[in-house]
């Protein structure tokens, strides 16, 4: 089975498991999420394999952490994750790629991530939910931090802190690639 085979049957494991635990409907999650019920019950059946963007909003929808959707299971008190298992969510043709390298559930979702942007290229992000928080810290070129409209240029070893309840964006505007490493504290649902 190829990774991206495991990712597509781990994302419909539980995405159908955390819907269940949470009493929603199909219609529930979709009005939740802003996702549709046919995508909804594609994702579920592992007949697709939604974008990152999708893939955030049904995680958020559900009060969960993307490393939840993807992987649920989650053993002992120390979890190693390896190189070789961290998930890669995005990639370009030419090299930008962001990594999902840890997560975990403690009053509410943290995620660590690590990004690589490079020059001229960007991420936009919807609004998370309400109470959710992203801390980065820039550890190679510079990275051009948007938050609701407003441009925060970050050279390496900047670190930053925002709430992320409003539209936000990535981007590298330089002329190297600009690497970052992210947490995101998301709250748990209500």
């Amino acid at each position: 089975m190829s990774d991206l085979d495991q990712l597509t049957q781990s994302l419909a494991r539980n995405l159908k498991r955390w819907r269940k635990e949470r009493g929603f409907t199909l219609d529930a999650l979709a009005a939740r999420a802003g996702v549709s019920r046919g995508m909804i019950i594609q994702i579920e059946q592992a007949r697709t394999n939604p974008s990152v963007g999708t893939t955030v909003k049904l995680a958020d929808a559900l009060g969960v952490s993307i490393t939840t959707l993807l992987d649920y299971e989650q053993g002992p008190q120390v979890r190693l994750v390896p190189p070789g298992q961290a998930v890669r969510m995005w990639s370009s043709s030419t090299g930008s790629h962001t990594t999902l390298l840890v997560g975990a559930e403690a009053r509410g979702p943290l995620e660590l991530w690590s990004w690589t942007l490079m020059p001229g290229e960007g991420s936009d992000s919807d609004p998370h939910p309400e109470g959710t928080v992203e801390l980065l810290h820039v550890t190679a070129g510079t990275l051009t931090l948007v938050v609701d409209g407003e441009d925060h240029p970050l050279p390496a070893g900047t670190s930053a802190a925002f709430e992320a309840h409003v539209a936000h964006a990535y981007r590298n505007d330089g002329d190297e690639p600009a690497e970052m490493t992210m947490a995101v504290s998301i709250p748990p649902a209500r």
